[in-house]
């Protein structure tokens, strides 16, 4: 009984931490592209991640579209969850290793948002091509900025744009091969602790 309940105690933590999680790394990436903040969806993360985010803007300043409030309530929010999920299983209430997990969670949640981000795109190309929709114009610009140089290497041929092909690999490469699963495996990060990490 008490393994279930600590299942679901994690499970919680997982989802509500996540899905925050999720709203301020959107909102960090919606000022990286210059997405319009006019957005109906702009103005609704604006809304849910100011609390959080407005008192650190007095002492972490943003550099050239970085937004440092943001990524620093980003690892707050990540390292919470750590800690907590940490706390639960039995082990250190903290280990400086977590700031680490938690750094990486961070990355590895901007790479899924792209990841998925694309998906949605590709289908609304399929299925609502000329749609003025505001959560696929937030898509559009969200990726704008990694699919540019990748349509420069492969330009669009016959009206189909075959460079968000190449955006899936490189994303799949850098999540699952390169960068952070091998990096994952080499801290340590417990299977499960961080939502996108195996």
């Amino acid at each position: 009984m008490a393994g279930n309940f600590a299942s679901a105690g994690i499970f919680l933590i997982q989802t509500f931490f996540g899905i925050y999680l999720i709203l301020v790394m959107l909102r960090f990436l919606m000022q990286v592209s210059r997405a319009d903040y006019y957005n109906p969806i702009c103005q609704a993360i604006v809304k849910l991640t100011d609390p959080a985010i407005k008192p650190l803007r007095t002492l972490l300043p943003t550099v050239r579209s970085i937004d440092f409030a943001t990524l620093t309530v980003a690892l707050i929010v990540q390292l919470v969850s750590v800690v907590l999920i940490m706390t639960i299983v039995g082990s250190y209430f903290f280990a400086p290793i977590y700031v680490a997990w938690s750094l990486l969670g961070i990355v590895s949640t901007i790479l899924d948002i792209y990841f998925f981000a694309l998906i949605i795109g590709v289908i609304a190309s399929w299925i609502a091509p000329f749609s003025h929709h505001p959560a696929l114009s937030l898509v559009s610009q969200i990726t704008e900025p990694i699919c540019t140089p990748a349509r420069k290497l492969l330009p669009p041929m016959g009206g189909v744009d075959f460079s968000i092909i190449l955006v899936f690999v490189a994303i799949t490469l850098i999540d699952s091969y390169l960068v952070i699963q091998p990096i994952a495996n080499m801290l340590g990060v417990p299977p499960g602790l961080i939502l996108g990490l195996r």
